[in-house]
């Protein structure tokens, strides 16, 4: 039997359960069974948590769905737990370093089998900065009865700041009550039932206090659920016949969490106020107990209007909080006079149902995941107008027919301010409002390698170039859906943009076409950027580094080419920070710059291989399944001022170069397309081309445009299954 049987329920949380895991299989003490609960085996924490366990013995999941709740999550898993004493411990909560061996040494030092074993918790800001250590009642040093301190009564303490001996639970029966506020019913039981119990001043958890707050304080019906709790834990102190010495203080700490919810009207709809203060109101003259006096001040007020059922005083009393609540949303404003008062204008007239606004890379033309959605949004959804907004000098590379408006005209900002869709891969300006019963899609524009979002706020010139980390956030907080091509991104995406957006995992629209293209698709776009007939195209696509300015190729592609075999040619892709500046190509007619050219797609179909550096297109073009080769020249220097998610070098798709001379070899000798770039570019597919089959574009369109349910959307095909565009090089070696 283990010592600590430790369960961790995941939902929602896969971006940050990997460090909760390690944070436990890191410790010292190592006699324990980790057991995280999952949605489901192929859900995003399942998926993780399966990883962990095929590594470590110790690591047992299962399963509960969703719909179950938090409490049955964790009544699933102390169903499956084996150790003498049992720990909850949130999905993005960890353990503090030497937690589970101080745990041992003080079970050890009380001598005697413990029913509870309290211990302090840190609240730990979301951006990792430390706030707090709230404090335990006073109680006594050693084992104590619950009479001998009143005021440990559970309620307020969370299920995941003690250890509870497996057998005190099983006898007693106890689990967690369903529905909302489980802590609630869950620590007053648990109080209630206990005989021997005791403190360890050490913070074992640190508590991760989330940017979005607590789900328990967000607005709904469930808010109603908290009255159910806390009639539970009174109902049982009314059996067992809790002495008033012990009902008093259990009694006030309950009712203090009641008068939280019901001094703030926006948790409850309009509707159900009156009659959750009404319901509260009973509970609390019904209970009761002997002696009880109302605390001083504006809470004790609270308590004396609540008992004698006065919800008109009451509501007068909490008024400036209504009155705060139901403040007329402040319109932003637009530099211009007359812009700002066209975009006011328009915000005040109704939203129009069938008007959809896109944009990409900052309006730098009709391109990436919008476009694709824009494009198949004309054959599933027509009745949805659509508008593409973009800066000036996209306009003459527009498609033909393309209803456009230029960014910053008095055009964009009315379809801004009325539009029920708005669709972007990256963000629109800050002055934009979310307007309720609009919704915001962020598309995203490629996997993420580097840092992103709120993870670059530890490397210093990255955040210098961000600007406002508040700023960002803000803007994150319009987003209802992001998008995402494999797990790797919905995990990242969670920890980089700490939202309320729901992920689709749905892949990227814009990789659909590696997927539908054909050898005449293949043939058209080679001719069309200038490829020789026979010639073997390499693509050659570095990355933006931030801590050089300009655009810099970092390999002479005229030598490369006559060393590499003169079967080759180049098409050179710089970043899209990079429209102008670049070095002009050589006479020998080898290297074709296309990076003007609008889409990134048609030119990796033009590609017959990839040589990147750490740029995101490596994880878009593994879907073609052809040869990549990553030249890694000063790979330790932009993990220093950039900062990865991954060791790219650990885990690359293909072959790795860090000289001129490595590249040209591997192309030289036929390496790069040989059977262990197949190997290494097989694994690569699995792990990152997850969702991307050619159907994302109809996924999205379906769900957001269509307003489909999530179980009538097409499923993701196989990875096995998929057929990607022909390559027009018949040299390249398919895994």
């Amino acid at each position: 039997m283990p010592r600590f049987s430790i369960v961790v329920p995941t939902h929602a949380v896969a971006g940050r359960l990997s460090q909760a895991l390690d944070s436990v299989l890191g410790q010292s003490f190592g006699d324990f069974e980790l057991i995280p609960v999952c949605d489901g085996p192929d859900s995003p924490a399942g998926a993780v948590a399966a990883g962990y366990a095929e590594r470590d013995s110790r690591v047992r999941p299962v399963q509960s769905p969703p719909s179950a709740g938090l409490g049955e999550a964790r009544n699933t898993g102390a169903g499956a737990a084996t150790g003498a004493y049992l720990l909850f411990l949130d999905g993005d909560d960890v353990l503090a370093p030497g937690a589970l061996g101080a745990l041992d040494a003080r079970l050890q030092e009380l001598g005697e089998d413990v029913d509870v074993l309290y211990f302090e918790h840190e609240r730990v800001h979301w951006w990792d900065v430390e706030t707090s250590t709230p404090p335990l009642p006073g109680t006594p040093g050693g084992v104590f009865t619950p009479e001998q301190a009143p005021r440990l009564t559970g309620v307020a303490l969370p299920a995941w700041s003690a250890a509870y001996r497996r057998s005190f639970l099983t006898e007693h029966r106890l689990a967690f009550p369903s529905r909302h506020f489980t802590d609630v019913g869950w620590g007053g039981l648990v109080t209630l039932a206990a005989r021997r119990v005791a403190t360890l001043r050490t913070v074992v958890v640190r508590h991760l206090v989330r940017r979005q707050g607590s789900r328990l304080n967000a607005p709904g019906e469930h808010q109603l659920d908290l009255l159910d709790q806390v009639e539970l834990v009174l109902t049982r102190a009314v059996e067992q016949g809790l002495p008033a010495e012990r009902a008093r203080p259990l009694f006030g700490q309950l009712f203090t969490v009641v008068l939280k919810t019901a001094a703030h009207p926006e948790r409850l709809p309009a509707r159900r106020r009156r009659a959750f203060f009404r319901r509260a109101g009973a509970l609390y003259r019904r209970y009761r107990p002997a002696g009880f006096r109302p605390p001083p001040g504006s809470l004790g007020v609270q308590h004396r209007l609540l008992a004698a059922g006065a919800y008109s005083a009451f509501r007068a009393l909490r008024g400036a909080n209504r009155a705060a609540a139901t403040a007329a949303v402040r319109v932003p404003r637009p530099r211009m006079l007359r812009t700002r008062a066209l975009y006011a204008a328009n915000l005040r007239r109704a939203l129009d149902e069938n008007l959809a606004v896109y944009c990409a890379y900052w309006g730098r033309g009709y391109a990436c995941n919008p476009a694709a959605i824009h494009a198949k949004a004309g054959e599933l959804a027509p009745h949805i107008r659509s508008v593409f907004l973009v800066e000036p000098e996209a306009v003459p590379e527009l498609p033909p027919g393309l209803d456009y408006a230029v960014l910053g005209s008095h055009r964009s900002w009315e379809v801004l301010a009325r539009a029920k869709y708005l669709i972007n891969n990256a963000n629109f300006a800050d002055a934009v409002v979310k307007r309720p019963g609009s919704v915001h899609v962020q598309t995203q524009h490629g996997t993420p390698l580097k840092k992103m979002g709120v993870d670059q706020s530890t490397y210093p010139v990255v955040a210098a170039a961000t600007g406002s980390f508040a700023k960002l956030l803000t803007r994150v907080d319009r987003w209802d859906y992001n998008l995402s091509a494999n797990r790797h991104s919905t995990q990242m995406w969670e920890r980089a943009f700490p939202g309320t957006y729901e992920a689709l995992e749905y892949g990227y629209p814009r990789n659909d076409v590696y997927y539908t293209a054909t050898a005449e698709d293949v043939a058209r776009v080679r001719r069309s950027l200038g490829v020789p007939d026979g010639a073997k195209a390499l693509l050659y696509a570095p990355t933006h580094r931030d801590y050089s300015t300009g655009f810099d190729a970092r390999l002479d592609l005229e030598a490369f080419c006559e060393a590499a075999g003169e079967d080759f040619v180049v098409l050179l892709r710089a970043h899209y920070f990079y429209d102008a500046g670049r070095p002009a190509s050589g006479g020998s007619g080898r290297i074709i710059d296309v990076t003007g050219h609008r889409s990134s797609e048609d030119v990796c179909l033009a590609a017959d291989a990839l040589i990147t550096d750490y740029s995101s297109i490596m994880f878009d073009y593994a879907n073609l399944d052809r040869p990549v080769v990553v030249y890694a020249d000063d790979w330790d220097v932009y993990q220093e001022t950039r900062g990865s998610y991954f060791d790219l070098m650990e885990a690359p798709p293909g072959p790795v170069a860090r000289t001129p001379g490595e590249l040209a070899r591997v192309f030289r000798d036929g390496s790069y397309a040989g059977p262990e770039s197949a190997a290494l570019r097989a694994r690569f597919r699995e792990r990152f081309c997850q969702f991307d089959d050619g159907r994302a574009a109809e996924r999205v369109v379906r769900r957001v445009l269509l307003g489909e349910p999530p179980e009538a959307i097409p499923p993701v095909v196989p990875l096995a299954e998929r057929v990607p565009a022909p390559a027009a090089s018949t040299l390249v070696v398919r895994s």
